[in-house]
């Protein structure tokens, strides 16, 4: 069954694959002559999940037979690495199994469509995925997009997570930052984002917590000490300016708090006074 919101799916790249059928042209096959496939996009196995399913396997066998292809005098997993390890817990000797014939990129394309429909990717190894695709086939994203069934857009913000620092995607591939704090963290200067996921991590901050930490990354508070700072140097300008226009000295008292203030002009005779009264009552 393919899953929602993939639209394509094992059926788009294998034309004859049907998940109620495939039983049907299943061979056995020693486990030890079955290995993973060295490229495969997944790398990291729940080990309480590979456990359950090893316990399903005993208690039911293997119900859907995993996808191979020779190699050698071996077989190598296309889809199914699961059910494979967790066959070698159970304790089993065989697994069924799919032989097909496909060249590397199919086989490349099958592992990762089948671990995209059962959500067995992180979003590190789904970017991976992608990223091997481009790298080793020369696929454009436009592509990938038509064959795994998702947006161009979404491959594109997946592949953006793989420009973040290691140790941010350390975080996000052991699960610790999502791609909600991955996103948010994209927008930082790159010489900021490796300090500011260790603290999000540390904090557990969520993501609309992320938003608010980030935002006084890019824009912070100036201190009382600098706003009072830069408060009297521009009066002190303005005194000067005024200084000079009225020929006598200027003094301005302003209040930060409050903003009302006072300002004094000195005079040092009759005839001064006189002078500064004619000068502000100018008409």
């Amino acid at each position: 069954m393919v899953k929602k919101g993939l639209g394509r799916g094992l059926g788009a790249l294998i034309p004859d694959y049907d998940e109620n059928a495939v039983a049907s042209g299943a061979v056995e096959l020693k486990l030890i002559d079955v290995e993973p496939n060295g490229s495969q996009p997944r790398s990291d196995f729940d080990k309480e999940k590979l456990r359950e399913l090893a316990d399903s396997i005993t208690a039911h066998g293997v119900i859907q037979p995993i996808l191979v292809v020779k190699n050698g005098a071996r077989y190598q997993i296309i889809a199914g690495e699961r059910r494979w390890r967790a066959s070698k817990l159970a304790g089993l000797k065989t697994i069924p199994a799919i032989v097909r014939d496909y060249d590397e990129l199919k086989v490349f394309e099958v592992a990762l469509i089948e671990n995209l429909q059962r959500e067995d990717l992180n979003p590190i190894e789904e970017a991976s995925g992608y990223k091997s695709l481009i790298d080793r086939f020369g696929m454009t994203q436009e592509k990938i997009s038509e064959r795994v069934g998702k947006s161009r857009s979404a491959v594109a913000n997946a592949l953006r997570l793989l420009s973040l620092p290691s140790e941010a995607v350390a975080l996000i591939s052991a699960g610790t930052l999502s791609v909600g704090h991955a996103k948010v963290i994209l927008s930082l200067p790159a010489r900021l984002q490796a300090e500011a996921a260790r603290q999000i991590a540390a904090k557990g901050l969520t993501v609309r917590e992320t938003e608010a930490y980030v935002k006084s990354l890019l824009h912070p508070a100036r201190s009382k000490t600098e706003e009072h700072s830069e408060l009297k140097a521009y009066l002190s300008s303005i005194e000067t300016d005024v200084s000079r226009a009225m020929g006598t000295k200027v003094r301005i008292r302003h209040g930060a708090s409050s903003g009302k203030g006072k300002i004094e002009i000195q005079y040092y005779s009759n005839e001064d006074l006189e002078r500064l009264l004619n000068r502000l009552v100018k008409k």
